[in-house]
């Protein structure tokens, strides 16, 4: 197999990295040479994080250029305009709707852009939905990370148990039936 690559997307303390680790986890199992590469900046501080995460028979590097990303899941609306160059042509964007307000935006020196999912959809193959609703539905507005996955799992060649056996390795006892909630219903919206 080609290697592919995914980049996951979104602003800090979204759960972009237990994402990442999800994802990850279940390509391993299914037999796939994977490697994750993370990149923090101020995401401590509510500044873009983004995660690469590529995979295949043998993968040399994980990081992906420009024009290159077969998939981008963003966690937030405006990181997917921010990310979008890195999607290669007939590349697949799964985004959630959610509208997290920059710096520029909460202190008035600029206007939160309108119209976003509109403006990507008229550039790549998008499927938006509307995570943070349905993570407070399974009982956390935290589980959106896991929501997103679900979206993303249906997109995938790989079956639902193996999802939910990464989700069992991954996440704490303790959160254990609110994810798989939150898994379900990412996977059926």
């Amino acid at each position: 197999m080609n290697t592919r690559s995914i980049m996951i997307v979104g602003v800090g303390g979204q759960g972009t990295l237990l994402a990442s680790r999800l994802l990850g986890h279940v390509l391993i199992e299914q037999g796939y040479d994977v490697k994750v590469s993370e990149v923090h900046g101020m995401s401590q501080r509510g500044g873009s994080v983004v995660t690469y995460v590529r995979y295949g028979d043998r993968v040399h590097s994980p990081i992906v250029d420009e024009g290159e990303a077969d998939v981008i899941l963003s966690f937030e609306i405006l990181e997917s305009a921010r990310w979008i160059s890195y999607l290669r042509e007939g590349g697949m964007l799964v985004t959630n709707t959610q509208k997290t307000w920059p710096m520029p935006v909460i202190t008035g020196a600029v206007p939160y852009p309108e119209n976003i999912a509109e403006k990507l959809g008229a550039m790549a193959n998008v499927t938006a939905v509307d995570a943070l609703k349905l993570a407070e539905e399974a009982g956390s507005a935290k589980a959106v990370n896991v929501v997103l996955i679900g979206v993303l799992s249906r997109k995938m060649d790989i079956p639902e148990e193996a999802w939910l056996a990464a989700i069992d390795a991954v996440v704490p006892a303790k959160f254990l039936e609110l994810n798989r909630r939150a898994f379900a219903l990412g996977r059926n919206a």
